[in-house]
């Protein structure tokens, strides 16, 4: 399958060390989003934002360093690798994100594959979500 990027928004407008939610999916789909996150060194990670095994929005995390962690240091996820650290191990789901002339970009196939079985299920036979959106 090929790429096929769409500028989601501009690096300068998200906060340093923030959070934004573009949406998946078509709006009575009610699919999780996918959370971005902006490190100090402007790098950029996309994650779905459900925390693994655990349940719940990652984008309630505060982003350190390289890691995100929950409210109350409640769980520890690795964005380089969406590797869920503690208190149990799990994988969140990453997006792969590019960032072209300040831009960032996500591809949209990707986005479009359910992210699971029940997913899929509700997806029927729209098994490719065609709606990617910018949450404000």
């Amino acid at each position: 399958m090929s790429e096929q990027w769409k500028m989601i928004c501009r690096l300068k407008d998200m906060p340093l060390a923030g959070a934004r939610m573009v949406q998946r999916g078509l709006a009575w789909q009610d699919l999780p989003g996918v959370a971005l996150f902006r490190a100090l060194d402007d790098t950029v990670y996309a994650l779905l934002d459900t925390v693994p095994c655990l349940g719940g929005p990652l984008a309630h995390g505060v982003l350190m360093e390289k890691n995100l962690m929950g409210p109350k240091n409640s769980w520890i996820i690795e964005l380089d690798s969406g590797r869920l650290v503690a208190p149990v191990q799990g994988m969140a789901r990453t997006y792969a994100v590019r960032i072209l002339d300040g831009r960032i970009y996500l591809d949209v196939n990707e986005l479009n594959i359910p992210a699971s079985k029940a997913e899929q299920a509700l997806a029927g036979s729209f098994a490719v979500l065609p709606h990617v959106q910018m949450a404000v």
